[in-house]
């Protein structure tokens, strides 16, 4: 038996595995997210432990005796995320997120620090990513940044608590900043840039590789006859790519959880940060990831339905199953500001279009629609790239929307591709990285896809109708800065 525990944003998800690769029992406990300031995201890591514990004394409950089988555990997470530790590895304040946007000028003044960052590191220093957050610190928490001994991301500091050891995977260490993406190995410029040294950073393995045992009281809480091995576990895109078998050059697929990406695995480096393309290491070794990636995705529809007072079905319900036109009403997505493309923290979102008949359905559906307008913007940033999508399968909780998959399908101009279970995606990657790490099987062997339940194909005449409201789309995003 296996665990996936994958530590998101809006909650942490846990999956019971068996060795025939089906899906036992799984848990579910929300996060929430504090927003001192416009532009300003945290969490306390308390939080992300108390929920942790509880998806596992929850399945402990109602699945006790295949939880004490447990072999291995592997762990996915929200990527980015600064996690500062005191010298008795407590936090030093809440974590600031990925999608946190108070570091842009930190951004330019790391790239003038250091003008081999993107050739390094394979990105463009961005607010989400780590490192600027730490100049922010320096700057504005000086007293914080001197009491750092240890800098994690989440789920790094997850496996803390479960094992005692601080160590990180090199696919969630690429959205650092402070990862050699090539090597795949920590760059000291890029530490020095920060102030930083390899002291402060955790060790570094491969996704699937062995990395820590939990520790015997944890263990003993639930019941474990032998105390499990973590592997090295992935940041929460890597992670689903392993979930679905993404693992070789020409595969593709979206995700549409509470940020969204357009995401190819491939055998080389193919970056193109001057796009805002974003480079990471593979939870495999020898294999990397080019990403095109928008801050809001699933939350847009989360946004809505707190606007019009509904659940997301009953917004979702009287559109039908598939669009008939585009919508009136055109919806910039950037509720946090963007990434691919843009670069642009402070950009906000927009309805435009508005009129005396406009509806609940066409708003809802412009939402939608924006996403999808969105990531087309990331498919064009990786075609620069050399990157040529030709179909995708698609992950996280928006994908159980069979409207929303039909606008992709037209708007992308390629066929998206459905499973049974791809919400619980990253989880589910991140069992079988528990397991290759316990058994050493082949990689392939573990990582098969599963079966497409459903394809969307795309409608000549209604692609033909999204490819004529693109380019306008693209006029209403205005620089605010």
């Amino acid at each position: 038996m296996y665990l996936g525990i994958d530590l998101g944003t809006s909650a942490v998800k846990t999956v019971l595995v068996d060795g025939s690769q089906r899906v036992i029992a799984s848990e579910s406990r929300a996060l929430t997210t504090a927003s001192p300031r416009q532009g300003y995201f945290e969490q306390d890591p308390a939080q992300w432990i108390a929920a942790t514990f509880a998806t596992l004394d929850a399945l402990k409950a109602s699945c006790g005796q295949e939880l004490a089988a447990v072999e291995g555990i592997g762990l996915s997470g929200q990527m980015h995320g600064a996690t500062l530790l005191d010298a008795n590895d407590r936090p030093l304040r809440p974590c600031i997120l990925w999608n946190d946007g108070r570091s842009a000028a930190e951004c330019r003044v790391l790239e003038q620090r250091w003008p081999a960052l993107r050739a390094t590191t394979g990105n463009k220093a961005m607010p989400g990513f780590t490192a600027p957050k730490l100049l922010w610190i320096a700057t504005h928490e000086p007293e914080i940044f001197a009491a750092t001994r240890r800098v994690l991301m989440p789920k790094a500091y997850l496996r803390l608590v479960l094992s005692g050891e601080a160590i990180e995977d090199v696919s969630d260490a690429s959205g650092s900043l402070w990862l050699d993406v090539a090597r795949r190995d920590w760059s000291d410029a890029a530490l020095a840039a920060t102030g930083l040294s390899r002291a402060h950073m955790p060790r570094l393995v491969e996704g699937c590789a062995p990395a820590a045992t939990l520790c015997g009281e944890l263990a003993q809480r639930w019941g474990m006859v032998r105390r499990p091995m973590i592997a090295g576990g992935a940041g929460d895109n890597p992670a689903g790519a392993i979930g679905i078998g993404a693992i070789e050059p020409g595969t593709a697929f979206i995700s549409l959880g509470t940020s969204g990406a357009l995401l190819a695995p491939t055998d080389h480096i193919a970056a193109n940060p001057d796009r805002v393309v974003h480079t990471f290491c593979h939870a495999i070794p020898g294999m990397w990831i080019q990403a095109g990636a928008i801050l809001s995705a699933a939350s847009c529809l989360a946004w809505a339905a707190r606007l019009f007072g509904l659940t997301e079905p009953e917004l979702l319900a009287p559109l039908g199953s598939r669009p008939q036109a585009p919508s009136p009403v055109s919806f910039l997505p950037y509720l946090a500001g963007e990434r691919t493309p843009h670069d642009d923290p402070v950009v906000r979102g927009m309805l435009d279009g508005l009129s005396h008949g406009t509806d609940r359905a066409a708003v809802v559906q412009a939402v939608l629609e924006g996403v999808a307008f969105a990531l087309a913007d990331c498919r064009d940033a990786l075609g620069d790239a050399g990157i040529v999508v030709t179909e995708a399968d698609v992950i996280g909780g928006g994908s159980r929307s069979g409207f929303w998959l039909s606008v992709l399908a037209n708007v992308l101009t390629i066929p998206i591709h459905r499973f049974a279970d791809g919400e619980t995606g990253a989880a589910f990657g991140a069992a079988r990285l528990g397991r290759l790490a316990v058994t050493g099987e082949a990689i392939e062997a573990v990582c098969t896809p599963p079966q497409r339940v459903e394809t969307f194909e795309p409608d000549r005449a209604l692609a033909d109708a999204y490819a004529a409201r693109l380019p306008a789309w693209r006029e209403l995003y205005r620089p605010r800065h």
